[in-house]
């Protein structure tokens, strides 16, 4: 284990700090639900000092959060606006919910979850990970189909802790939920519009209404710019600016009511065409975390191009049929992506046997691209939902899900003039799954809920690769290297909800869950000699989750809380290193991971105008395998871990032992506060006042542990001052995001030098928005 290897929470004190809260809750107790949750659209606010009902849709159908055993979080509309008000992408939800953290290597195009430490670092568009994303009731499979837009929506829901009885697709880690606004027979929508820094210009409006009296529509979109705002000073360089991107969205639904029938179908679309993430070159002071001496946020210098492109579309059909005693669903996906995504990997120019290189040492160049020329994904849902009076109900259902997918990596030549291909490899996957699940829930006693679920899944794999063109020093022409993997799971949870009185529910939940095989097929830079010309394969993973909690309202409804302790053990987790000398990525199962912590939620009207949120997790996690190691950094850091030794002549081989370190991109720490004041002004006009702030402590980039690659504890915070008139219909206002301008280190590049990526900076703006 490394010396930087922090101190544990161990269990027991976990334990005696849920015992300690259980009776003081019970006592402040006054009123109703709630678990990690901030109200949703759906709320609304029954007067200027309590709180109302939070509706959740974990379980497959609307619920009150109190009586779901399940740690969740939502967002609110009002919040949403807030944190997207400078443009930003889906990234803006990273530490805005305990235990939730979001990041990304390509930019907007490619987010990354990570839910209670568990995620996947893997940067390859076959990449899978353990938080699911289902947007309107459709798993977004693809990492590139994770970053649609987020605008005109009812609710999002994060759930933690394995989800695999009712959603079932690769949800060990939890799932993020995102639920659109749906037509009514009511019309209206909304119109907002913002202008800030570097020329930032953020629209997104939704007009909805009847159409006759069976069917209603509505219609949203968005459209989001950017200038770029970082100043390419090295003057041959084919860019010269980056970090600019043009961004629409939009979405059409129709809905259908019928006496026994109701029927939603959705249509939407995406295009963004912007900068893929920008590396920097050897940003990091050599012997620490620190940015080197004149670091200069706004510039950069390298001679690679950088771009990218991206376009998604899809569509679903959700139907409901009212069968009396029983509901009968059937939800039909469809999604394609289409993208490029082209950036310089040594974040330079030049290289050290040239006249000229920099900034600093820049060993050899690298640029390259991966693309999508071809994806698609078929699903398919069928679910019969019981309906009856008496204490017992249940559901049962089938999924299909079906994706092809086609992968383009090429590698240029940034040293030659019009930086020219050289390099080419093809990745190509058909995944199909099926699975067959049952879920019920009993109502044993007036105060106690009994509920229990299980999912059996077949997942098959057929993939291929072959190195179309070799890249410079790496592997020859080659392939195609196959692999097929074939595996079956069953995944279980069990829960039970009871209710020490009308105001306070506690809980108690087990679970289990499963991820498929993943198989990645970087081959440009792999040896010669690499076994399948370097693919890799990783084998299924398997969680088993323990968790209780209390869920509760206080003083007469003016406040709300949720607090839940948990402990996970995976079996076979799914890891992947990347980088080193070779700048190549081999997937690895490590024998086991354990993570623990608790996570907390505090909603509370302080004053009758001064609402204030609070949330704070704390994620202790571990890998357990004392024979795992992976290469050390190729470019020069400062590795704590234990080397492996030659057993022959004792030197050291580049390797290094990472048992007892902490999952990659997993902060211990994760705290998010925010307050509204608001000050009436009479006819129905408001003047307020609004700021949030998010915390998460440092992060390890990679596998192993380093001084240089270990991410700075983070703190950005928000403002809003506005103004609201008839009565809420018309608003304006103006804001900053991260208004302190932090900067930090958010990401890095392993093989090459000590290449980074930093976090957005500071936002200014103004927005109208008008409700009708």
């Amino acid at each position: 284990m490394s010396q930087s290897r922090r101190a544990r929470v161990r269990p027991h004190r976990l334990a005696i700090a849920v015992a300690a809260l259980l009776p003081a809750a019970s006592v402040l107790a006054q009123q109703s639900p709630t678990e990690t949750a901030v109200a949703d659209s759906t709320t609304t606010q029954a007067s200027a000092s309590t709180l109302d009902t939070v509706q959740v849709t974990a379980q497959r159908k609307v619920e009150n959060v109190q009586d779901v055993p399940v740690s969740i979080s939502t967002v609110s509309s009002e919040k949403l606006d807030v944190l997207g008000s400078g443009g930003n992408d889906v990234r803006f939800l990273s530490g805005r919910v305990p235990s939730l953290n979001i990041e990304s290597s390509y930019g907007r195009a490619f987010p990354r979850f990570y839910i209670r430490g568990l995620g996947n670092t893997d940067f390859d568009l076959n990449a899978s990970q353990p938080v699911s994303l289902i947007y309107d009731e459709v798993v977004q499979e693809s990492p590139l189909l994770k970053g649609f837009p987020v605008f005109d929506l009812e609710r999002i829901e994060v759930l933690r802790g394995p989800q695999g009885t009712l959603f079932g697709r690769n949800t060990p880690a939890g799932v993020v939920k995102f639920e659109s606004a749906k037509p009514s027979q009511e019309f209206g929508g909304y119109a907002q519009l913002s202008y800030g820094t570097d020329n930032m210009w953020n629209f997104e409006g939704a007009v909805g209404g009847p159409l006759t009296e069976r069917w209603s529509a509505r219609v949203a979109a968005l459209y989001q710019r950017k200038e770029d705002w970082v100043t390419n000073t090295y003057e041959p360089g084919p860019d010269r600016g980056v970090e600019g991107y043009d961004e629409s969205a939009a979405r059409v639904q129709f809905l259908y009511e019928g006496d026994a029938l109701e029927a939603l179908f959705n249509l939407h679309k995406r295009h963004l065409n912007g900068t893929a993430r920008l590396f920097r070159a050897n940003i990091i002071k050599p012997g620490s975390n620190d940015f080197v001496d004149g670091f200069d946020k706004d510039e950069v210098s390298t001679d690679g191009v950088n771009f990218s492109d991206l376009d998604t579309w899809g569509g679903s059909a959700r139907l409901r049929w009212d069968l009396g005693d029983y509901n009968l669903y059937s939800i039909t996906g469809y999604e394609t992506a289409e993208s490029l995504n082209r950036g310089d990997i040594d974040g330079g120019y030049g290289a050290v046997f040239l006249p000229d290189s920099g900034p600093g040492v820049i060993p050899f160049a690298s640029e390259s691209a991966d693309g999508l020329p071809d994806h698609r994904q078929i699903t398919q849902e069928f679910r019969l939902e019981s309906d009856y009076s008496g204490p017992f109900n249940w559901q049962a259902g089938l999924f299909y899900f079906n994706e092809d997918i086609t992968i383009d990596s090429f590698n240029y030549d940034s040293l030659t003039a019009g930086n020219p291909q050289a390099g080419h490899a093809i990745q190509q996957q058909e995944n199909t799954a099926w699975a067959v699940f049952a879920s019920g829930e009993y109502q044993a006693t007036d105060k106690l809920k009994l509920r229990g679920g299980v999912r059996y899944t077949q997942d098959e794999k057929d993939f291929s690769a072959s190195i179309l063109e070799a890249a410079p020093f790496g592997a020859p022409v080659g392939g195609p290297y196959t692999v097929n993997t074939d595996v079956d799971d069953v995944s279980w949870d069990a829960s039970a909800v009871y209710a020490i009185n009308d105001d306070v529910n506690v809980y108690g939940r087990v679970a289990n869950g499963f991820r498929a095989p993943s198989v990645q097929g970087r081959l440009l830079f792999a040896a010669a000699d690499a076994p399948n010309g370097g693919v890799s394969t990783a084998d299924s993973e398997d969680v088993i989750s323990y968790e209780m909690g209390i869920k509760a309202d206080l003083w007469d409804k003016r406040a709300r809380l949720g607090f839940s302790v948990f402990r996970y053990d995976v079996d076979g987790q799914q890891i992947i290193a990347v980088g080193g000398g070779s700048n190549t990525a081999t997937l690895l199962n490590a024998d086991k991971t354990t993570g623990q912590g608790f996570e907390l939620d505090l909603e509370a009207y302080i004053v009758d105008n001064l609402l204030v949120t609070l949330g704070s997790s704390y994620n202790d996690t571990e890998i357990k395998d004392r024979n795992l190691t992976v290469p050390g950094c190729g470019g020069g850091c400062t590795v704590t871990d234990p080397p492996l030794l030659d057993p022959v002549t004792g030197a050291a081989t580049g390797r290094y032992y990472i048992n007892g370190n902490s999952l990659p991109q997993a902060p211990e720490w994760v705290h998010n506060l925010t307050a509204r004041y608001g000050i009436p002004m009479g006819d129905g006009s408001e003047l307020y006042f609004y700021t949030d702030w998010a915390y998460r402590s440092e992060v390890n980039f990679f596998l192993y542990e380093s001084v240089e690659f270990t991410g700075k504890s983070s703190l950005e915070g928000g403002l809003r001052i506005g103004y609201g008139w008839d009565y809420g219909n018309y608003d304006v206002a103006v804001f900053g995001r991260n208004i302190t301008d932090q900067t930090r280190i958010v990401g890095a590049i392993d093989f090459n030098n000590l290449t980074g990526f930093i976090n957005e900076p500071r936002t200014v703006g103004v927005e109208f928005t008008a409700r009708f």
